[in-house]
């Protein structure tokens, strides 16, 4: 009997890893001069005290936003995000950090990384993949600038997590018969 609840709580917790994992990443494709909304949601409960997006191949220290005390701190900015990077909401209501790239180039295509500071701390949002084309062939563009399959990793995370349930419930099914059939021997047969 320990063992299968064993088996049931490492199954339930490879789910909860796999869908929370998941969640955090998003891919958007474009095509160039397009605008795109890098979406990031933080704690809509705490005061949003700092907020970076950058973008890790940049190569320098500088960022794609850059908010700290109540301002953007444009001297922070990679040249290349001048004028080009503002917040979707400049209040953050409801943590509202996402921000829209303005007129999209091949050269924006890359990671991009949403941190956010609140009480002390700063933490990793959200991850985006982005990538912009030189044609418009072969993308389809959703309302926010972004495409259809800015959810693949949720969808393949779903997917596994889907798998690993329906061979938990298996696996379960096995170990019940198993015990049940222990149970219902005569003691002269065990």
């Amino acid at each position: 009997m320990r063992e299968s609840r064993r088996i049931f709580l490492l199954c339930l917790l490879t789910f909860w890893g796999i869908c929370s994992a998941s969640e955090d990443q998003q891919q958007i494709t474009v095509k160039t001069g397009d605008d795109v909304t890098l979406q990031c949601w933080g704690p809509s409960r705490d005061v949003i005290e700092l907020l970076e997006w950058n973008k890790p191949d940049l190569k320098s220290q500088d960022y794609v936003y850059y908010f700290r005390d109540e301002r953007l701190y444009k001297n922070y900015q990679h040249p290349s995000f001048h004028g080009r990077a503002e917040l979707r909401d400049s209040q953050m209501k409801d943590g509202d950090v996402s921000v829209i790239l303005r007129n999209s180039s091949v050269n924006d295509t890359g990671k991009y990384d949403c941190y956010v500071g609140y009480g002390g701390r700063s933490e990793l949002i959200t991850t985006i993949t982005l990538k912009v084309t030189d044609s418009g062939a072969g993308t389809r563009h959703t309302k926010n600038g972004g495409d259809n399959d800015g959810h693949v990793g949720l969808i393949a995370g779903l997917s596994v997590a889907g798998l690993l349930v329906v061979i938990a419930v298996a696996v379960g099914l096995v170990i019940f018969r198993k015990h049940n059939s222990s149970i219902c021997q005569s003691p002269a047969e065990l």
